[in-house]
């Protein structure tokens, strides 16, 4: 049973992959005519070059194409249908920063058009000398229900990002293809899950560049005969591209674009517990307790659906976990400073006597089938209505549901799952049964209800191309392609639109845009395999390109039994997912991580250490809100020069600074870590180890996880309590990792933590000539806990000038730790370092 939720919002959405081949007959491409240029790109009228293809559909004689330099660092290129009859995705569901618009001079992103006698019109995207997309020797295909474009890529090209589909980082070009169609599916490998995420990036002579494609229908992304090719259900052409040069303004100038990522608040990078199959709320009470018991630290207590009454949303079981005793836990959390996440799925019980489903009912909120009944398909509590996110009314609605939820129980976050949307049933397999007809779940069934007939003849349910989705057929199990909206549209146009407009109703009406700035993700129903924890990796660092870093996967596995190892290398890994939770599925091994003595010890240190780091990953998280950038990196990122990191999957940095080298194979006690040239300082023994572009074997006993410092990085942390209110409340260290020329430099972000208004610090702190520099750079912020502690790394010193009396210092190895520091952190400081 998967996931997804919001405020936080963990959302959840993925997808699927393999490679078709297009139909072979040949199609005349366009002739570009009536080109006019303008102060910020041109306007070309395309026209059909010769006989029809009808390829996958009916070939559009006419075509406009729309060439605009947003900005200096993103090119907007849109072909559409020149009488507008295509599906766009409107401003309303996802407004898209326009830029103030630049002139072709000043643009890094040049354009440039061509026409050949086989293949009609073509364009070239340009980055200085590197032609970065180019469509040459491939035509132009425009129909009703098919869109094909090409574009050329290098050999073995280094390409990045389209999903969401569990993969390896570094995608195979040689055979692949992504399928953009949500569905709820349990991780299988290279195919499509619950999202669409049609971005990618590419690292070519040492830089990045990227390419979005705006269109919301299913589609194949294809990677194969250094090509790649898009083959899109319908809509229009709407291709943006960014000039980089680094991976990080890539995923700048795409956030941009579509919206930054959310603000967080502190407590979200806290540990948090889950499972599916809790029995009771007294169940719950205990693994709280236990928690506590075994000094691990939990910050959220999250519960499934077996909250609730009958699986409907918004209640609550009245003898499992009766509403009372639901509001006697949150009460002991937050009396603890720890919070309360509940699960809830956008699918409503038929049942007149159900106060959500009359009051959605009488507002009209739900999808309808195309006669204009409601739709019903079949979830957990049934036969269900789907709101319809496009209805009028259904934010309204769908808003007052909640805050009667709130009211009842003020939980801390909401966790939204199935909104792919997902059905057990294919069709409107609701419609004309009683509300007394309630179904079995499906998996105790057998034989499973039959799915309703395919009509062949319907090209919304069987469009003439068939995308690489695993399925019969699209509707299967999610809702039926040719169920209507209020705007009038089939579900067909915006199934891949269903995630993004169910969290964007439950922001309450924030003014927020693009998934990663309404939702958080975590990646699903995983399974307890040494594979599916190195795949997380992948994943997880795919969702920073996908504008999402709160991203994090299931700690030990969902689906199947966790063993005693494999549970405490997960978390080792887990404990430095931006979002990290334990989670496993019903009738499973309990793996809460006290119940093995060697997993409740590999978790005390690991979660030490992230909780040690929580400044750090705030303020990473901080760089993600102004700028998008990811909080959990791959190597390639930080070092694009390096050959060797450019399909590094098993290794991740947190922020610029902090390497992860975890082990990923089962008996292993040891691990081959790769280090980039340069100093790379241990996070316990504090020893150095000095890059050569090389791997270097590692020990790696059970309950060790390895953690290394970059040199030329400042981190600022805290000492760890068992929560991060209690952290946040602990004194500041310092961890100032020397270069090779002795230099260092970090910065610290600081707020309350708890509201997205208030005021904020931010501090840069540099090391240079043996002194350290403390620079208020914006802010007004009050600073409680003073910088106590400074771990220098890489150089002895034996006193401080600029401080105060009763100073402490320690030498370990060729590194000094200078204690009993009150180094006050509002201010302008210099800290000078004397030399043995």
């Amino acid at each position: 049973m998967k996931m997804n939720s919001l405020i936080i919002v963990f959302l959840f959405t993925l997808l699927q992959w393999s490679v078709q081949s297009a139909a072979s007959a040949p199609c005349p491409g366009y002739t570009a005519s009536n080109i006019q240029t303008h102060s910020t790109g041109l306007t070309a009228d395309l026209t059909l070059a010769g006989p029809r293809c009808d390829r996958y559909g009916h070939d559009i004689t006419n075509l406009t194409l729309q060439v605009r330099f947003d900005s200096r660092s993103r090119l907007n290129v849109h072909i559409f249908d020149s009488c507008r009859r295509q599906y766009q995705i409107p401003p309303s569901i996802l407004p898209l920063d326009q830029g103030a618009g630049v002139t072709k001079a000043a643009s890094k992103l040049q354009l440039s058009y061509f026409h050949d006698a086989q293949h009609g019109f073509g364009f070239r995207v340009s980055r200085g000398k590197d032609t970065i997309f180019d469509t040459s020797g491939h035509p132009l295909i425009f129909e009703d229900q098919y869109i094909e474009v090409t574009s050329c890529l290098p050999h073995d090209a280094n390409i990045y990002g389209i999903g969401e589909t569990p993969d390896w980082f570094r995608r195979d070009t040689t055979n692949t293809t992504k399928t953009l169609w949500n569905r709820d599916a349990p991780d299988p490998f290279r195919e499509n899950v619950y999202g669409s995420h049609s971005v990618y990036m590419e690292l070519r002579n040492g830089k990045f560049h990227g390419a979005y494609l705006h269109n919301s229908h299913g589609m194949d992304i294809v990677l194969a005969n250094n090509t790649i090719q898009y083959r899109v259900l319908g809509g229009t052409a709407d291709f943006y591209f960014f000039s980089g040069p680094t991976a990080l303004d890539v995923i700048d100038q795409y956030t941009e674009l579509v919206g930054r990522p959310n603000r967080i608040p502190y407590w979200a990078l806290g540990f948090q517990n889950c499972r599916y199959g809790y029995k009771s709320v007294y169940e719950v009470n205990d693994v709280i307790a236990n928690y506590s018991k075994a000094r691990i630290p939990l910050e959220v207590a999250w519960t499934d659906i077996d909250y609730m009454d009958r699986t409907r949303d918004f209640t609550f079981d009245p003898v499992n976990f009766p509403l009372s005793e639901m509001q006697k836990q949150l009460k002991y959390l937050h009396a603890h400073n720890q919070k309360m996440v509940l699960m809830t799925d956008p699918a409503i019980q038929h049942n007149s006597s159900y106060g959500p489903y009359a009051r959605g009912h009488e507002k009209d909120a739900f999808i309808k089938n195309s006669n204009g009944t409601t739709y019903f398909g079949q979830v957990w509590p049934g036969y269900t209505a789907f709101p319809d996110w496009f209805a009028p009314s259904t934010d309204k609605w769908w808003g007052g549901e909640l805050q009667r939820y709130f009211d009842a129980l003020p939980i801390d976050g909401m966790w939204l799952d199935m909104n792919e949307a997902s059905s057990f049933c294919t069709g409107s397999c609701g419609s004309g049964k009683p509300e007394s007809d309630v179904p079995p779940y499906p998996w105790t069934l057998d034989p499973p209800p039959p799915n309703r007939a395919l009509d062949k003849r319907n090209r919304l349910l069987n469009p003439p191309y068939a995308i690489h989705n695993p399925q019969s057929e699209l509707s299967e199990k999610t809702i039926e392609t040719t169920a209507m909206h209020a705007n009038g549209l089939a579900d067909y146009y915006v199934h891949n639109l269903t995630a993004l407009t169910s969290a964007r109703s439950c922001s309450l009406g924030r003014l927020l845009q693009g998934s990663g700035a309404m939702a958080n993700h975590w990646t699903g129903d995983n399974e307890s395999t040494f594979k599916d924890l190195h795949v997380s990796i992948a994943s997880m660092l795919d969702f920073g390109i996908f504008g999402i870093p709160m991203v994090g996967a299931d700690i030990c596995g969902f689906n199947g039994n966790t063993t005693e190892e494999l549970c405490a290398r997960w978390i080792e890994v887990g404990a430095f997912y931006p979002f990290s939770r334990d989670h496993n599925a019903k009738d499973m091994v309990p793996q809460e991580l006290y119940r093995w003595p060697s997993v409740a010890e590999a978790s005390r240190r690991a979660l030490q250490v992230r909780y040690a780091l929580l400044p750090y990953y705030y303020t990473s998280y901080q760089m993600a809100v102004e700028h998008g950038w990811p909080v959990a990196r791959p190597l390639v990122f930080q070092f694009p020069e390096t050959p060797a990191v450019l399909g590094n999957d098993w290794q991740f940095m947190i922020g610029d600074a902090i390497l992860i080298s975890p082990v990923l194979s089962k008996g292993a006690r040891s691990v081959s870590a790769f280090f980039p040239s340069g100093f790379w300082y241990d996070w316990y023994d504090l020893s150095a180890v000095y890059g050569w572009d090389t791997e270097v074997t590692l020990g790696a006993p059970l309950e060790h996880v390895n953690v290394h410092q970059r040199g030329g990085s400042i981190v600022v942390g805290q000492e760890p309590g068992l929560t991060t209110y209690e952290s946040r409340r602990n004194p500041f260290f310092a961890r100032i990792a020397l270069d090779s020329s002795g230099c260092a430099e970090g910065r610290l972000y600081l707020d309350d933590g708890e509201t997205f208004s208030s005021p904020h610090r931010w501090i840069r702190l540099s090391f240079s000539s043996g002194a350290l520099s403390v620079v208020q750079e914006s802010g007004s912020y009050t600073v409680g806990p003073v910088l106590a502690t400074i771990v220098l790394l890489g150089a002895r010193v034996s006193g401080v000038q600029g401080v105060q009396a009763g100073v402490r210092y320690r030498t370990l190895g060729s590194s000094t730790i200078i204690k009993n520091l009150h180094i006050d952190l509002n201010s302008n400081t210099q800290v000078t370092f004397i030399s043995p």
